[in-house]
């Protein structure tokens, strides 16, 4: 059996995504979470979209931009953001509730005041409702955009699995489709309001110092690509005008880096060492459904 290095700690919890040998994660491999995480591009535009829909909510928005580094510090941000998300879906979920008790007891201790006048606690069960369902329904469409189309069904089973995942965070209300997500976002929505941090936050993204080993140019239609996953209204709501529209040349290279993405087997990536971890071969989520449902001893579904 190939085994990666440990991973970085992460608030001094050693995290092995192969071991303990058996251990299920919270959702199981068969799920649309496992088939949609590993892939880097959906994960990027899905996760800036989500922060977007955050942002908009100012309680949400005055809570991570005055209690995070992510203005300071984008690069160590996002690989503790990025390293949490794979734990959450991949992990031992022993290590998974372990360490996201820990995020939580973190950010147990956020509070303060938004400039209206506004308070706010981290732990607020509505907000972590919103938070919740942001990461899932940015995940979801931007695979489904960028990376392969996904069934209604598929997208339907992503968000209600997804809960799994929200309440380990301390969700309470997370919404079992995207016709409730599109409820609930609907419930927010008066709240909304465009703000400088918005930008302030899409200049962080296109200029590529969330991660500098990516081209510029890439990191330019990453961008555009989230603001694209938001309903347009949304969009005008947040005077996110025509300059994040996206360009035929960013969809295309989008496209390419999704599907290349979606191919690429790296043994010591979390899917595969979690793969290996449950009994199955390194490279389960690029093999057929059919390949895949035989390995698991599902039975096969009729045509």
């Amino acid at each position: 059996m190939v085994r990666a290095p440990m991973q970085a700690d992460y608030l001094g919890t050693e995290i092995d995504f192969a071991a303990p040998l058996g251990e299920p994660a919270l959702l199981p491999p068969d799920s649309v979470q496992w088939r949609v995480y590993k892939n880097p591009i959906a994960l990027g535009i899905g996760g800036i979209a989500a922060v977007l829909l955050e942002f908009a909510e100012p309680r949400i928005r005055s809570g991570v931009w005055d209690h995070s580094t992510y203005k300071v510090d984008p690069i160590g941000r996002s690989r503790r953001t990025g390293l949490v998300a794979m734990l959450a879906c991949y992990g031992p979920a022993s290590t998974a509730k372990e360490v996201i008790g820990q995020v939580n007891r973190m950010h147990g201790k956020v509070k303060g005041e938004t400039p209206a006048g506004d308070r706010y606690r981290a732990m607020d069960p509505a907000l972590l409702d919103w938070v919740a369902a942001t990461a899932s329904y940015g995940f979801l469409m931007a695979y489904d955009r960028f990376v392969r189309p996904v069934s209604d069904a598929d997208k339907d089973r992503f968000m209600a699995d997804g809960d799994a995942i929200g309440r380990e965070f301390g969700a309470r209300r997370t919404p079992p489709t995207v016709a409730a997500f599109m409820e609930m976002m609907a419930e927010l929505e008066p709240r909304f309001e465009p703000h400088p941090i918005i930008f302030e936050f899409l200049d962080i993204i296109q200029s590529g110092r969330a991660a500098p080993g990516v081209p510029r140019f890439l990191h330019r239609a990453i961008a555009r690509a989230s603001v694209s996953l938001l309903p347009d209204h949304i969009r005008r709501k947040l005077d996110l005008g025509r300059r994040f529209d996206l360009t035929l040349l960013d969809r295309t290279a989008l496209r390419i880096a999704g599907w290349l993405a979606d191919r690429h087997v790296d043994r010591a990536a979390p899917h595969c060492q979690a793969s290996v971890r449950l009994g199955l071969p390194h490279d389960f989520l690029f093999k057929s459904p059919a390949e895949q449902r035989r390995l698991l001893g599902r039975p096969a579904i009729a045509a």
